[in-house]
């Protein structure tokens, strides 16, 4: 590597299936090309070999003599090596195996950024919906606690620190000279919904129609996807009138589909399965939702949030950390107690009283989210990768 290379250190690994091919998944395969984009350098991505296929909706293979960048694998334990090879930046991740790393980099000169997702709080929600046993529940606090500590040390002696969402720039900006917020979404500018296709919905919105709701993602606990169906349960015992779509797949898939026909809900609620990103469910979205239903129990950096905006579609969701920062940065999307499905159904149905709100939070929403498309988000990141490359090394 050349001292004008841009290191990337992901906290993800990878399936190496032979020789030069690699399965990531294309959300992280199309941010890899746009640095590669405004980076005026190479880029090289050092990943921690995975023993089999992960779970993610979009995993995708690529050959990495087929790509615009370097592509190898790595031990974390031995960054150190990789650091000493002259890159402009390491571009490296919070996370327990690169705790080290910070330290390394500064005390030889090395300009060191990390990437930030998930705050202390975030990660004691997810163990609270993960983990039912007490004993595990209190061990894998204590290890967080721990972690935390080291993971503030960690930002504190690097260059630079990226925070996606709210959550973590509030939790670490104070610690680093150089912190950055940015809003993480694969919405490019040609996928943004245009003025006329949002004025077409709005119009069947606003004309009386059933209200059309929205869910999409892993159908996972973490993700609320439980309470979704719990939602459209109220909603009818209410007597509100609505349709409702569910798409994703999940650990939940098997039991949401038969709670919808014990609840007697086949008729309003439709579940359609892992639809494509790009060419199905944004489409879709943009004009077939009124509302997007997010009953996300934990605080992390979901992308869901601004690539439904960028639909013109507003969120009503849980009062999670992440999607209480969205909110009041967008000044779009209502908000209901934690783990309070009866409450979601009551806002929904006030919203669809009052439609014009919703009129008027879709526009907004929209207005935010084209002001941090994908191309900008990462034009800014590499903006400010370059100011950390420039800055001196405390």
């Amino acid at each position: 590597m050349g001292s004008t290379t841009l290191m990337i250190l992901p906290d993800l690994k990878t399936k190496k299936i032979d020789g030069d091919r690699f399965v990531v998944t294309e959300k992280f395969y199309d941010g890899v090309l746009e640095f590669v984009k405004y980076w005026p350098g190479p880029v090289a991505v050092f990943m921690e070999p995975s023993p089999g296929m992960t779970d993610n909706l979009d995993n995708i293979e690529i050959r990495s003599d087929k790509v615009p960048f370097h592509m190898g694998l790595l031990d974390y334990t031995l960054l150190e090596k990789r650091a000493a090879s002259g890159a402009s930046v390491v571009l490296g991740s919070t996370s327990y195996r690169q705790n080290h790393l910070s330290a390394w980099c500064r005390d030889h000169g090395v300009p060191c950024v990390y990437v930030a997702e998930y705050n202390l709080k975030t990660r004691l929600q997810i163990i609270d919906a993960d983990t039912h046993n007490i004993l595990m529940r209190l061990r894998r606090y204590l290890w967080e606690f721990l972690q935390e500590r080291k993971q503030r040390k960690a930002i504190s002696d690097a260059t630079g620190i990226q925070c996606n969402g709210t959550p973590t720039f509030e939790a670490y900006r104070r610690m680093n000279p150089l912190p950055f917020l940015y809003f993480d979404s694969r919405m490019s500018e040609e996928m943004m919904a245009s003025d006329g296709v949002v004025d077409a919905r709005l119009t069947e919105c606003l004309s009386g129609r059933p209200l059309r709701l929205l869910f999409s993602g892993r159908l996972l606990k973490i993700k609320g996807a439980d309470h979704v169906v719990s939602v459209a349960e109220e909603l009818q015992k209410r007597g509100m009138p609505f349709e409702m779509t569910i798409c994703g797949n999940g650990e939940l898939s098997a039991s949401m589909a038969s709670q919808i026909a014990e609840k007697g809900l086949s008729h309003v609620v439709e579940m359609k399965g892992v639809l494509d990103f790009k060419t199905e469910l944004v489409p879709y979205t943009q004009k077939h939702t009124d509302l997007f239903v997010c009953c996300h129990r934990q605080g992390d950096p979901s992308c869901t949030y601004l690539e439904t905006m960028s639909c013109g579609v507003p969120i009503v969701g849980y009062d999670n950390e992440a999607f209480l920062g969205v909110a009041a940065e967008s000044k779009a999307g209502w908000h209901a107690p934690m783990n309070r499905p009866e409450q979601m159904a009551r806002k929904i149905i006030d919203l669809d009283r009052n439609r014009e709100d919703i009129a008027l939070a879709s526009r907004t929403s929209l207005h935010f989210a084209r002001s941090h498309t994908f191309e900008k988000t990462f034009k800014r990141r590499v903006e400010h990768l370059q100011a950390v490359a420039s800055a001196p090394i405390s």
